[in-house]
């Protein structure tokens, strides 16, 4: 009997499985599979000399936006028209000088930025200062000066006080529309202390005396305490009596009408004996 050849049978194979040939490349493998690899873009360089160029261009055009803007703000806000309002101590100018006196102090977009939200203190005489935007070239700056009802002399200085009698500001200068109160006995004065008087009561007594002068646009050089209290008011060389706090206002209400004949005259209008039915009153010259 002839051999007969015996064939192993060989493992079943994974159907996934290539074959690659010897010598065949990961390039021409992927050339034999159809696909192509993109190219990559080449990024944009600059060599330095043009990136500095580019940087210098952009500072410069930056520079120029900030000058011009700078330029239109400082010619476009400056301010031409001021309104101020409540100063009596001090003057319009003197009030525009501490408001408007620093650098670009005449630019109101700066006024605006520097005061937004808070208001001046810290001057003497004055509460508080507002300063108002109103257009781009007008401003308005609102005085609230401190209340003083008058002011004695001390030492050689003007001690003010408020109606409470407390001192609120000493100076070398006396305010005009504030009168001076004489009478009164003190052996000290303290700053925002009440002034040391044997009767602290009389601070209302001159506060009302002041706001009913006031009320009247009349206006007192003096108000004069004697050791009784009974006052007395000075107008130049005329003094007016008024007595003791009885219908005070009704004094300085009737004096209203009299006062004018009395300006540049020295003497005494007597007006204790006040009273309702009184039509007029006698002056006494000196």
């Amino acid at each position: 009997m002839g051999s007969k050849k015996t064939v192993k049978k060989g493992k079943k194979r994974n159907p996934n499985l290539r074959l690659v040939k010897n010598g065949e490349t990961g390039r021409e493998k992927k050339k034999r599979s159809g696909k192509k690899r993109e190219p990559k873009p080449e990024k944009l360089r600059f060599g330095k000399t043009k990136r500095a160029g580019i940087l210098l261009a952009v500072f410069l055009s930056l520079l120029f936006l900030l000058i011009g803007g700078g330029l239109y703000i400082i010619n476009n806000y400056k301010v031409t028209t001021v309104y101020v309002d409540g100063s009596v101590h001090y003057t319009n100018e003197e009030i525009m000088d501490m408001v408007m006196g620093d650098g670009f102090g005449d630019n109101s977009l700066f006024l605006s930025l520097k005061y937004r939200d808070k208001g001046i203190e810290g001057v003497p005489f004055i509460e508080m200062m507002d300063v108002s935007i109103e257009a781009k070239d007008t401003i308005r700056i609102t005085v609230y000066e401190k209340a003083l009802a008058g002011y004695v002399r001390y030492l050689g200085r003007y001690i003010y006080f408020d109606k409470d009698g407390i001192v609120v500001e000493t100076s070398e200068e006396e305010t005009a529309g504030i009168p001076q109160v004489t009478g009164l006995t003190f052996d000290h004065v303290i700053l925002h202390e009440p002034l040391p008087v044997d009767k602290p009561e009389l601070f209302d007594e001159i506060l009302n005396i002041t706001q009913q002068l006031a009320k009247y646009s009349l206006s007192a050089d003096r108000i004069y305490f004697d050791s009784a209290y009974q006052v007395t008011l000075y107008f130049g060389d005329a003094k007016v009596v008024l007595g003791d706090n009885v219908d005070i206002d009704e004094k300085i209400m009737v004096l209203q009408n009299i006062l004018p004949s009395l300006l540049g005259k020295s003497g005494t209008l007597d007006m204790r004996e006040y009273s309702e039915d009184t039509k007029s009153y006698s002056f006494e010259k000196d």
